[in-house]
């Protein structure tokens, strides 16, 4: 007679086989992991602590009652990510495609319900067929009891999503409540409708990677925050993010020793900003000589490149890093970076991580395609998050800073608590010429005059010494030193408590 001990070491191993050895040769032979080998890279070693191993589906309909499999198609627990605790699940795409049913999304529920319990991350590992057919409405209902706990957990714990898979249907609105989607090259898709759906409404004749792949929603939509060539490198680069946040909204920051001098001069960025003032640069290059080590985290890098956003530290603290880039577009607002940079702003207020400023803006893109795409509105998105964060926030001007654009960019006047500027920087409603062109009309025709009131207007506005006579700069500092006054400014704001007025929640400009 077989003892309960071995029957339970008989149903681990049918729950760890998932849906058999010839799946999982299937799995990998995609270059795909399955879902407890991921589990185990994006863990610390032998630190998973897995739930719900022995659940089974319930359904009775289509003769399913003769096709259990322990785990019902996803792995849950929780572990530690550089010795700290979070919540996992991962998705088995071997055991029914990974479909959801109702107990399959009652593990997923449980384990969020932990988490936002407990002030502990959730990571979530999609690899998914969608709703499981057979289950009908039960697996829809599956999905909204998910999608209800992403959006009472969004801004308590932070939320990641990797889709290491297809994404599909009602599946991907889980994903898209959480705070980061990471994806992976010609392995993971997310769409609403799938190819063929689309050939026959549409008969748009399309592949699965143009309408939902890793490099379209990296480049083109932005539902990716970042992609990645394998399974491994996205899962590291997974733990490597997650060293930069907090455990939950209630929870210090992950604070680490910093062996880069806070005094480190760097005659770089005394001569990277070219005397000619329509001369791009690359502002990356100032990022990585002011923060800790030259580490930084990019979020969003391949799209709306004209702004950049991304973790970085400060002496070891974590924050966050808004900065303009004059490469591309010269550094303009449009619709596209101003909405991946308020939603940006808003995730380092929600977790309580300062916020770094680098601003070198000529204004708003102009144009009917702006227009007409809202840049009204999307504009307003990432000042309302600026003025709205009551994080430490310090804010650089290493160039230009024209027009509204200026007040967006985590101006004093959006209770900017440190601002500076470099000697050379230019805040100005515009530029000097065309600023020239509208007070002095009569010198239009007048190319010698025209010049001559351009340099008077460049003299008396086209300078930071004007903003600072208004102590609407803090300091003008010279470049050299700007590591040193940044880490000086965010370690004095450490000490910064401030609320906003009650109310149930903001209306953010959607």
């Amino acid at each position: 007679m077989q003892t309960n001990t071995e029957m339970l070491e008989q149903k681990r191993a049918e729950a760890r086989l998932g849906g058999g050895q010839a799946r999982i040769d299937k799995q990998h032979a995609k270059g795909k992991l399955t879902a407890r080998e991921r589990i185990a890279l994006l863990l610390d070693p032998d630190s998973f602590e897995e739930w719900d191993m022995f659940v089974e589906h319930r359904c009775i309909d289509f003769d399913m009652e003769e096709h259990k499999i322990p785990g019902d198609g996803v792995v849950t627990g929780n572990g530690l990510i550089n010795g700290r605790p979070v919540f996992v699940y991962s998705q088995d795409f071997t055991v029914f495609g990974g479909s959801l049913s109702e107990t399959h999304a009652a593990k997923i529920c449980k384990v969020m319900d932990q988490a936002i319990k407990l002030g502990l991350p959730v990571i979530g590992i999609n690899d998914s067929g969608g709703a499981r057919i057979q289950e009908g409405v039960a697996s829809l209902g599956g999905y909204a009891e998910v999608f209800q706990r992403n959006v009472l957990a969004s801004g308590v714990i932070p939320q990641i999503s990797l889709i290491m898979g297809p994404c599909a249907g009602g599946a991907v609105y889980s994903p898209a409540i959480t705070d980061f989607i990471f994806m992976v090259e010609n392995s993971s898709y997310m769409f609403v409708t799938g190819p063929d759906v689309v050939k026959t409404v549409t008969h748009e004749d399309l592949t699965a990677a143009e309408l939902g792949g890793a490099e379209m929603h990296a480049k083109t939509s932005g539902v990716s925050h970042g992609r990645f060539e394998n399974d491994l490198e996205l899962l590291v680069n997974t733990r490597r993010l997650m060293g930069f946040l907090p455990l939950s909204n209630a929870g210090p920051l992950p604070i680490i020793e910093c062996d880069d001098p806070i005094d480190r001069q760097s005659e770089t960025l005394a001569n990277i900003v070219p005397e000619n003032p329509n001369m791009p640069y690359d502002m990356k290059h100032v990022i990585l000589e002011i923060v800790d080590d030259q580490e930084f985290f990019e979020i969003h890098a391949d799209y709306a490149k004209n702004i950049i956003v991304g973790f970085a530290r400060m002496n070891g603290m974590p924050i966050g890093i808004v900065a303009n880039q004059p490469l591309v577009l010269a550094g303009c607002l449009d619709c596209n970076s101003s909405r991946k940079a308020a939603r940006f702003v808003r995730f380092c207020d929600a977790f309580d991580i300062s916020i770094l400023t680098l601003v070198d803006v000529p204004g708003f893109m102009p144009g009917l395609a702006q227009e007409t795409g809202g840049i009204i509105s999307h504009g307003a998105k990432l000042l309302f998050a600026f003025a709205e964060a009551t994080v430490p926030k310090v804010t650089l001007i290493t160039r230009k800073a024209y027009g509204g654009a200026y007040d967006v960019m985590a101006s004093k006047h959006l209770r900017g608590d440190v601002n500076y500027a470099w000697p050379n920087a230019e805040i100005a409603v515009m530029g000097p010429e065309g600023a020239a062109r509208i007070i002095f009309r009569d010198a239009s025709d007048n190319p010698e005059l025209l010049e001559k009131k351009t340099q008077n207007y460049r003299e008396k506005f086209v300078n930071p010494f004007v903003a600072a006579s208004r102590g609407y700069l803090d300091d003008i500092i010279r470049p050299v030193n700007t590591r040193r006054r940044l880490v000086n400014a965010f370690e004095i704001l450490k000490r910064k408590q401030l609320k906003n007025p009650p109310r149930k929640h903001d209306n953010l400009p959607l």
